[in-house]
């Protein structure tokens, strides 16, 4: 089998150095947007659970980071394997999945990346190689090592269970999500609630026990130090409308209207 010559899931790499890595989600069906973004972020979350993206599109988008540094992941609508197997076999780099409340919820998560025995994924990756830049046979050997199986925690309940949830083998990631975590205590949008900001911090200690790489969501450049300090990995800087939004936003500054 061919040695690629550099890193094949550069998030991996960055990881096993203990540095940190910055990306965003995409909601817009662009690949216009991707190309732009991809240039300055590590990795990308094509979001197929929230945004009016459908696999043709998503497929463009994963496309669309070749030649860039940015590692192309996706998010499901659902913790379900048929959902998760498209995404790969079009080249996504790893799955992110949704509200991860339990243990067998994690179990079941990883299995969906990884063919038998460590997992039940289907074979059919027809167009993955293409990206990866591997023959078929090569990706093959290579895909249940280099995907990424990314989950989130964002609800009461998975806060309560965090120990057994990261004590699972094979979960590559896990991310807080705040959004929905606020929404499961009836706070939706209170991003500063002291109850919200104790189930983060609970759920932040059972991620960073376990050893497994933590991400969360960083508003501003001191938020984003200010998880870097405590051991986090992955950090979303946005959504590429929000980064659009800040964009124009800054461009206004300064100006008198």
């Amino acid at each position: 089998m061919s040695v690629p010559s550099t890193p094949l899931n550069r998030l991996r790499q960055l990881w096993r150095e203990g540095r940190p890595a910055f990306g965003a989600i995409a909601t817009i069906p662009s690949v216009q947007m991707v190309q732009i973004m991809a240039r300055s972020l590590d990795w990308i979350i094509v979001d197929l659970e929230h945004g009016p993206i459908g696999l043709t599109e998503a497929h463009a988008m994963i496309a669309a980071t070749t030649g860039t540094p940015c590692t192309p992941l996706v998010r499901i609508a659902a913790n379900e394997p048929w959902l998760a197997k498209a995404p790969m076999d079009i080249g996504a780099f790893g799955i992110n999945f949704p509200m991860i409340a339990t243990r067998d919820d994690a179990e079941k998560a990883v299995r969906s990346v990884r063919y038998p025995p460590r997992g039940d994924r289907l074979w059919g990756p027809f167009h993955a190689p293409f990206r990866w830049g591997q023959s078929m046979p090569d990706y093959m050997a290579s895909a249940d090592d280099e995907m990424i199986c990314m989950i989130t925690i964002e609800h009461v309940d998975a806060v309560n269970r965090i120990d057994e949830i990261m004590a699972t083998p094979g979960i590559d990631v896990a991310v807080i999500g705040p959004g929905d975590l606020a929404t499961s205590i009836n706070k939706r949008g209170q991003m500063d609630d002291p109850e919200l900001l104790e189930l983060v911090a609970h759920a932040e200690a059972g991620i960073l026990r376990s050893g497994v790489p933590i991400g969360g969501v960083a508003r501003t450049a001191d938020q984003a130090n200010a998880l870097i300090d405590r051991g986090y990995r992955a950090i979303a800087l946005g959504f590429d409308w929000s980064l659009f939004q800040r964009g124009i936003m800054a461009a206004f500054e300064g100006i008198r209207r």
